[in-house]
């Protein structure tokens, strides 16, 4: 799609959110299905399949750690 404009985007959820959030992607891990989310009023859809990582950055006292998934829209 052209007209998909750059974003980088960063959304806090309360600890129940975060849970919710976390068993229906397990869930949709387990089931091989994709995984549908909506971060800042725009829904995803995280294909099965799709490439996962975990990144870590320390600065400092600071740590932050990253759930990452990879996909290609074609």
């Amino acid at each position: 799609m052209s007209d998909m404009q750059d974003r980088d985007v960063t959304k806090t959820y309360s600890t129940n959110q975060n849970i919710a959030k976390l068993e229906r992607l397990i869930e949709a891990l387990r089931d091989g299905q994709d995984f549908e989310i909506q971060v800042d009023n725009e829904r995803l859809t995280v294909p099965a399949g799709s490439e996962f990582s975990i990144e870590h950055e320390r600065e400092g006292p600071m740590h932050e750690l990253e759930f990452q998934f990879r996909w290609r829209e074609d």
